[in-house]
């Protein structure tokens, strides 16, 4: 039986979405998981990059560099609207001094580093740190800004931060495409037939946790950063939707354009031989 490696974020979509499927709640036939790997989405980016899981989560700004190794399923996404990183700072701050300022993104392929790109290019002085230093770091004056994601974008104002930009509001408005953050990938080397399996199980994985939500809280609090139940089943409920389920026709094209966007400006490179996804 086919033994898989498999990655995810510790954030609460992940956990509730992988719930099922690394706990044992879906039936499998010719293969089967190795113990589930939970990191940082920079560090799945970045071992994304070297090909080192067979079955992982990445930014959708990572998927774009690997295109030759990985195939999108069409299960498991984080795509919405509402739900786009955002660009905060613990004071007001005039667009016009961007250039001059230091800001934090959560590392250098995610997508909401692309994002902060796309918005605005004059940025001399970024700062990679993981999701959950930048808060800090805004509030120590380490950075003068940051762009926060996962469940930041829910306590920052508690935490005395201001709202410079919605970097997500803004894709949607100039694209007219939901946002597309992350995605789950499987190696090509796999072939169609395991992926197609894979693909299955991950929306199996889904579909139980929908049953079985309170089955699935002991695990996600295990890994969560926020402890708090209103902040994980907000966090839930923005970034698992139906896109999650399946990416469908507006899921694709979202992300199809966003690859467009970053190849046209030298974030992304080309790839033209390669499907996004397994038919």
């Amino acid at each position: 039986m086919k033994q898989l490696s498999i990655g995810f974020s510790p954030c609460p979509n992940d956990t509730y979405i992988f719930c099922g499927l690394v706990n044992g709640k879906i039936p499998l036939s010719d293969w089967q998981l190795q113990p589930a790997v939970l990191e940082d989405v920079e560090t799945l980016n970045e071992w994304a990059m070297q090909a080192r899981l067979d079955i992982t989560k990445l930014s959708f700004h990572a998927l774009g560099h690997v295109l030759n190794d990985y195939v999108l399923l069409h299960s498991g996404s984080a795509l919405g609207r509402g739900c786009g990183p955002l660009l905060v700072a613990g004071r007001e701050i005039d667009p016009d001094s961007f250039a001059d300022m230091t800001v934090a993104v959560p590392g250098k392929l995610t997508t909401a580093a692309m994002l902060l790109q796309l918005y605005e290019p004059v940025w001399k002085n970024i700062v990679i740190l993981r999701f959950d230093e930048i808060m800090g770091a805004i509030e120590s004056g380490r950075v003068d800004c940051g762009v926060i994601i996962h469940e930041s974008r829910f306590t920052y104002s508690n935490r005395g931060l201001r709202l410079i930009a919605d970097l997500g509001a803004w894709w949607e408005i100039t694209s007219g495409y939901p946002i597309p953050l992350g995605g789950i990938v499987a190696r090509r080397t796999l072939g169609r037939d395991l992926i197609v399996k894979i693909d299955r199980a991950v929306g199996a994985s889904i579909q139980w946790a929908q049953r079985h939500n309170y089955l699935c809280r002991p695990y996600i609090k295990k890994y969560a950063q926020e402890l708090d139940d209103s902040v994980i089943n907000e966090h839930i409920g923005l970034y698992v939707n139906t896109f999650s389920e399946n990416l469908g026709d507006e899921g694709l094209a979202a992300v199809e354009f966003f690859f467009q966007k970053g190849r046209q400006v030298g974030i992304l490179p080309e790839f033209h031989q390669q499907a996004l996804t397994m038919k």
